[in-house]
């Protein structure tokens, strides 16, 4: 009886919860990153539009 079927599936799981806790953190940051950018764009936008408006 061998069980060498189970250690390979067991290794693959590692290596994919692995691999997720490697990435996920970092496209969470990405993701957070470019929503800051995104909303300093719009405060940017907003507080330049009524000087815009004024000429």
């Amino acid at each position: 009886m061998t069980y060498l079927d189970y250690v390979i599936g067991a290794y693959a799981v590692f290596a994919l919860v692995l691999a997720w806790d490697f990435l996920a953190p970092r496209l969470q940051v990405r993701r957070e990153l470019r929503a800051a950018r995104l909303r300093a764009a719009r405060e940017t936008r907003r507080h330049a539009a009524p000087a815009d408006l004024e000429r």
